[in-house]
């Protein structure tokens, strides 16, 4: 039992070190991203909605879009959108910055969040 115990923590490991991009699908993300297209855009150059655009939102300072008015709560977070800040925040938007402006309660499921996540960085270049 202990053996196995040790092995499943070593691959636990393992597969966080990737971020969960082993498992990350870009097109079931666009399916995902359905949900998200109400108040975003991801288009290069595409308009803000009530949310802001997230054509190359991986990577980007939080905040960081010309022409969109951010909550102070997100201005003042200091995050930068990397896989793991996104995950977590796509998880729970209010539970990572609790004054947030985005009223959507977040995606449930693991994969789902690895696809979008996936999705938008296939789309920020």
């Amino acid at each position: 039992m202990k053996k196995l115990l040790i092995g499943a923590f070593a691959l636990a490991a393992a597969l966080a070190s990737t971020n969960g991009a082993w498992a990350a699908d870009a097109a079931k993300g666009e399916k995902v991203f359905r949900k998200c297209k109400a108040c975003h855009t991801i288009e290069k150059d595409g308009k803000h909605r009530v949310g802001p655009n997230l054509h190359g939102v991986v990577g980007a300072k939080a905040a960081g879009k010309d022409g969109y008015k951010y909550s102070k709560a997100m201005k003042e977070s200091g995050l930068t959108w990397d896989e793991a800040t996104l995950d977590k925040y796509l998880t729970k938007p209010k539970a990572l910055v609790k004054k947030t402006k985005m009223a959507f309660a977040g995606i449930k499921k693991d994969s789902d969040r690895a696809d979008v996540i996936a999705y938008l960085k296939a789309n920020g270049n």
